[in-house]
């Protein structure tokens, strides 16, 4: 995937990565990149697509899926909203919940 086909910017980012969860690494989630993570996430939001045909780039689906649920548990979802909720752009941010 190209940076050209990110929806999280380079600013976005900065203020979003504090609030990221650091996964240490376990057998089969290591989490190694939250931003692609993130970009997986929001690609399924964007697509509507079942999580089994998010494309491979991002990683095995179910491991993504995971951890999704463990940011949601986590309260990861509802602080990075609150650290762009000043965004202009992000004013009307929807990200998965419980």
């Amino acid at each position: 995937m190209s940076a050209d086909r990110h929806v999280v910017t380079d600013r976005m980012w900065f203020l979003i990565e504090p609030h990221c969860l650091d996964k240490r690494p376990e057998p089969g989630r290591t989490g190694r990149d939250p931003r692609l993570f993130l970009e997986a996430v929001l690609w399924i939001a964007r697509t509507g697509c079942p999580w089994r045909d998010l494309p491979v780039v991002f990683g095995k689906w179910n491991t993504v899926f995971k951890r999704l649920r463990d940011w949601v548990k986590a309260g990861v979802f509802k602080r990075i909203i609150d650290a762009l909720s000043a965004e202009p752009d992000m004013e009307y941010t929807m990200l998965p919940s419980r």
